[in-house]
């Protein structure tokens, strides 16, 4: 299965201040599991393509935007289902689409991932790839990873009450999403340095939007 590669024109403000506050995540999500890479799918909802949106580690230099058929691989199987995964030998895995991750230049060996959860609809999925062999087990890293993949939810849902202030010329209003992004600095106890001044500019980006409505400093 074959990507495809985005060449839109010049992204709006928003969607820019978007993929910033998801590339904090996924810098946060990296530094956590000692990952080799940590990716957020989102479904495309006019043609169920899984499109990289953000990327930290391998790949993040050239996934951002390429697009994956509805259903591919583990992605596509959590984005379907609604349901968290964990395979940690994807060789033995049939879900695991090897085609796939070699179109991508880095075949990991393991695979974490969590549905992004909207409304009650899967709108896509934060997926782990090569965390730390750190003995925590499954139950513990299958609810932290849940735990992120709601943070992302937050951070779509505080965009879309900006875009949608925008639209109705309203001030950008206080959203519960901003609290669930402080959520994230309060669970890394501990974190490396790295992460906590990741932390730290994703709020700080998060309160920027809020009095800005939705302008952010990259």
């Amino acid at each position: 299965m074959s990507p495809t590669n985005s060449t839109a024109s010049p992204a709006p403000e928003a969607d820019l201040t978007q993929r910033r506050l998801l590339q904090s995540v996924v810098e946060i999500a990296k530094g956590m599991y000692g990952a080799a890479a940590v990716s957020v799918f989102l479904v495309d909802p006019a043609t169920g393509e899984l499109v990289f949106e953000a990327v930290a580690g391998e790949g993040e230099g050239m996934l951002p935007g390429t697009r994956f058929p509805s259903g591919t691989g583990i992605a596509g199987w959590v984005a379907m289902s609604g349901q968290p995964l964990i395979a940690d030998d994807l060789a033995s895995t049939p879900l695991f689409a090897q085609d796939a991750a070699e179109s991508t230049g880095y075949v990991p060996r393991s695979i974490m991932a969590a549905p992004v959860i909207v409304d009650g609809d899967c709108i896509g999925v934060l997926e782990v790839l090569d965390r730390d062999t750190i003995q925590r087990g499954d139950l513990v890293d299958m609810d932290s990873v849940g735990m992120l993949a709601t943070e992302v939810a937050s951070v779509l849902q505080l965009l879309l009450r900006v875009r949608w202030s925008e639209r109705e010329n309203q001030a950008a209003p206080q959203s519960p999403g901003l609290e669930a992004l402080r959520r994230v600095a309060q669970r890394l106890p501990g974190a490396p340095q790295s992460v906590q001044a990741t932390v730290v500019k994703l709020l700080t980006m998060a309160d920027e939007l809020l009095e800005g409505g939705g302008t952010a400093a990259a």
